[in-house]
């Protein structure tokens, strides 16, 4: 089965030229059979498989999916839809930054999948890095990860310009240290999101990032 249609694409594309309530109102059942719906079936599928090898995984699929409204409020750009479609599967909830699970994303010229570390408190960045730092032949190793590599690259995220004094050392060995962000993204065309074997494609990116996964989040603990 097919379980997003390139209406899913067409639609992101033309919200992007269209981008008010107006028209949005207009299109709304569209994009409620073809986003919306099409997405809460693809996490209510990913739930349910990734819970063969994350049990704490405890969500409704309704509640894994991103809204498309906007919060303006604090924003200069008060255009009130997201032209992106979302979802995030994780043990600790949609938002759960301290237990990632996978990200799924969808808009008019891009398919991507990540895992991670997106957002972390200063204090949590800071337990990070110091798990890192006295890890750091277990977290090369990962790195170099023959699959790792091949599907995500390397940890990707926004880096600081300057260290606090006790990390310093060990970015000499190991620059990532700067990075204030520990996230991993696959990127792919939009129409990879319409092949039948999507469930399948978007388990084998959370499998392969499981390990990363796994030693990062015991930084957190």
């Amino acid at each position: 089965m097919a379980w997003l249609t390139k209406d899913a694409i067409d639609f992101l594309a033309e919200l992007e030229l269209n981008n008010d309530r107006e028209w949005f109102n207009a299109n709304k059942k569209r994009y409620e059979a073809s986003v919306k719906g099409p997405m809460e079936a693809l996490a209510g599928e990913i739930i349910s498989r990734m819970k063969n090898f994350d049990p704490a995984i405890d969500m409704l699929p309704r509640n894994a999916v991103f809204r498309i409204y906007r919060d303006t409020r604090f924003s200069k750009d008060k255009t009130p839809y997201k032209t992106n479609a979302g979802l995030s599967v994780s043990s600790g909830g949609k938002t759960g930054h301290g237990k990632p699970g996978v990200y799924v994303h969808l808009d008019a010229r891009s398919f991507g999948i990540a895992s991670g570390h997106y957002f972390l408190e200063p204090a949590q960045l800071t337990l990070m890095r110091r798990h890192i730092a006295a890890n750091l032949p277990e977290f090369q190793k990962l790195l170099a990860e023959k699959e790792f590599k091949k599907t995500f690259g390397s940890v990707k995220g926004e880096v600081n310009k300057v260290l606090p004094a006790e990390f310093r050392e060990a970015a000499v060995k190991e620059p990532l240290l700067f990075k204030k962000q520990f996230f991993y993204w696959a990127e792919y065309p939009p129409e990879r999101a319409l092949k039948n074997d999507l469930p399948e494609f978007v388990l084998k990116h959370a499998k392969v990032a499981w390990p990363m996964n796994e030693f990062l989040s015991l930084g957190l603990v």
